[in-house]
């Protein structure tokens, strides 16, 4: 099997490198070739100059940051690649979008499969993500070798748009328990609580949780380097929005927390990871519009 990579970011660098390591990645491309060309040295594949570089490629990930990436490329990949090769993005983009890509490579016989992970970058280098899938079950399976490569579970959640309706669901769980745990935190700060003690205290217990345990002792001391920026969360929960006004839920979450990472964006924190979310619930100031 062949493996060509593109979008060599936080979470694509270390994603490709868990490919070299079981002898699958053979390409690897980036928007900016600098960094394709870094990287390919370093694991010893090419660096692609343009879509004919994947020609050969069994399959072609991608791991981009916006639903127009994502298009740009599946155009330029319809057009080189071999009927029967597939397609896997991870990107978070819009349902219709995976749809509207998996219609284009299907004309050419190619399969495409929206896979959106969660684990953040942690999960990316220590090759532990979960990963949801849309899509026809025959790419799956052509596809699985690639994704066990750094993947701790893989589930088929169903056709096509499937994978990027679960990344949905997810990034609401994500936002409400950045809220819950950064409001509780801020509230134990200002009532004098010891970080060390009240953080594992609360791991411990019914409030335990990923969010809490990772990034609490951190939040604490005011330390933000990103795991999962604040800025594409807040891009995520956009389309996420429009998700949720189509199913006509109630969206308090969502609202709320695009409320407030707007304003971290606006204050110039929106590189910082999605805990510094406790820098506004210190302040006592309600973003709700």
């Amino acid at each position: 099997m062949q493996v060509g990579f593109i979008g060599l970011g936080a979470m694509g660098a270390p994603l490709a490198g868990h490919l070299q390591a079981r002898g699958l990645l053979s390409v690897v491309g980036n928007r900016t070739a600098a960094k394709a060309q870094s990287l390919a040295a370093n694991l010893n594949v090419r660096a692609a100059g343009g879509p004919t570089d994947f020609s050969e490629c069994d399959l072609v990930v991608l791991c981009v940051s916006a639903d127009a990436d994502v298009l740009e490329n599946v155009r330029a990949l319809a057009g080189v690649l071999k009927p029967a090769a597939v397609v896997i993005d991870h990107s978070t983009v819009a349902m219709q979008t995976a749809r509207a890509a998996h219609a284009l490579l299907k004309e050419q016989g190619i399969g495409f499969l929206d896979a959106p992970v969660s684990g953040g970058v942690e999960g990316a280098r220590n090759g532990k993500l979960s990963i949801m899938v849309g899509g026809d079950a025959g790419d799956l399976d052509k596809a699985r070798p690639a994704l066990e490569a750094y993947a701790l579970r893989i589930t088929h959640m169903g056709g096509s748009g499937a994978g990027q309706a679960t990344k949905a669901v997810n990034q609401v769980l994500v936002a409400g328990i950045a809220q819950a745990v950064c409001e509780g935190l801020a509230l134990g700060d200002k009532l004098g609580l010891s970080a060390e003690l009240l953080v594992p205290t609360l791991a411990a217990g019914a409030a335990g949780n990923w969010f809490l345990d990772k990034r609490g002792a951190t939040m604490l001391a005011g330390n933000f380097t990103p795991g999962f920026k604040s800025a594409l969360l807040h891009k995520d929960l956009a389309i996420v929005r429009e998700m949720a006004a189509q199913a006509n839920i109630r969206a308090t979450v969502i609202e709320q927390s695009l409320a407030d990472y707007a304003e971290l964006m606006r204050l110039g924190y929106g590189d910082e990871d999605t805990s510094a979310l406790i820098r506004l619930k210190k302040t006592g100031t309600n973003t709700t519009a």
